[in-house]
């Protein structure tokens, strides 16, 4: 059945039976209830397009990533973040644009999507501390969401992040706690907004602690499975090596773990590991019990919120924009133990 049929047996206009089956507040409570009803009653589902002609929306959502960092496109936590944001879009009825664009063509990207209509909506990834996109969205008037923050930006706008900087405040402290005192910060790239709220939150730990910051243990790097190998076999052949790492990712914590059992270590009893542990699918810490203590944050329910908040803001362009910052939670796995004396295995 087509909307001309459905309206016909509704005896309404086809514009009132589109205009109640997309919760225009001029249709009233009984004629939407009527509408819907009889839309279920018939497996009526209305075509994207139809319902952008009623609407005056695209009716899809952009999400646009610049060439120049495609480490976003494998990153499985970006692939993760897309699966839980789609799902909300489709059970929305929106569709999802990906462009993949010159980094130098990243700005002019998002004027052309406004110029030609062609999303109600973008994502910005990857947001820097100095990031100029939202300034710019908001100069364009292109509705948008920040996965993440953008700290030198100070005027409203929705976001989803995770709170960066007491997670890795309580994994430093649980290893201070631990009796560690040379703990490695493993951390992504630094001109990121969430890596320096990491870098903060290791760092408050340690002053809250009377422990000196050393900068010799403070790396920062794309969180690669071998840049945390080629991490922590340089620190650890050094001469004070340090008793625990805490990586920013978990994948940088496998790098890690190779390089504790090539020098004949034991993780967890030698040496100690804390990560961030995005809870994906297909790269699980473990089972019951967790093989990396980690702080640990679900990525695909952030993306499904986030793209909520996104098509909240597009209908409702007048409320105030959703800022949701979500704690992390802290599990205890096989990775981390009492820091071990010296002699014990010969550091």
């Amino acid at each position: 059945m087509n909307l001309k049929q459905l309206s016909a047996t509704l005896g309404l206009s086809q514009t009132t039976v589109s205009r109640a089956l997309n919760g225009y507040p001029e249709v009233s409570k009984a004629t939407r209830h009527r509408v819907e009803a009889a839309a279920r009653k018939y497996n009526y589902h209305p075509s994207s397009r139809a319902r952008g002609l009623a609407t005056g929306r695209a009716l899809a959502i952009g999400h646009v990533i610049p060439m120049s960092d495609q480490h976003d496109m494998v990153n499985p936590v970006f692939g993760d973040f897309i699966a839980g944001a789609g799902e909300t879009y489709a059970q929305n009825g929106y569709e999802m644009i990906l462009s993949i664009v010159d980094k130098t063509n990243e700005h002019e990207t998002y004027r052309r999507l406004k110029q030609r209509r062609a999303v109600d909506g973008v994502i910005v990834h990857g947001p820097r501390f100095d990031d100029a996109r939202p300034a710019l969205l908001t100069d364009i008037g292109l509705p948008f969401a920040v996965h993440g923050r953008v700290s030198r930006y100070d005027r409203p706008y929705t976001y989803l992040d995770v709170n960066n900087h007491d997670a890795f405040a309580q994994a430093t402290g649980y290893l201070v706690a631990l009796g560690h005192r040379r703990i490695a910060l493993l951390n992504g790239l630094e001109v990121m907004d969430f890596a320096q709220r990491r870098r903060k939150g290791y760092e408050a730990a340690l002053h809250a602690h009377g422990i000196g910051i050393d900068p010799a243990l403070m790396h920062t790097a794309e969180m690669t499975e071998t840049n945390g190998y080629n991490c922590a076999r340089h620190l650890l052949g050094a001469k004070m090596p340090p008793t625990a790492f805490l990586c920013a990712s978990l994948i940088t914590a496998l790098g890690v773990r190779r390089a504790i059992e090539e020098r004949g270590l034991v993780m967890g009893k030698d040496v100690s590991v804390v990560t961030h542990d995005d809870m994906l699918p297909y790269l699980q810490n473990g089972g019951d019990t967790p093989i990396f203590t980690a702080v640990r944050s679900c990525v695909r329910s952030a993306g499904r919120q986030l793209a909520q908040s996104l098509l909240h803001a597009i209908k409702h362009p007048n409320s105030a924009p959703q800022q949701t910052i979500l704690d992390c939670a802290f599990v205890v796995g096989h990775s981390t133990g009492p820091a071990p004396r010296k002699d014990e295995h010969g550091l």
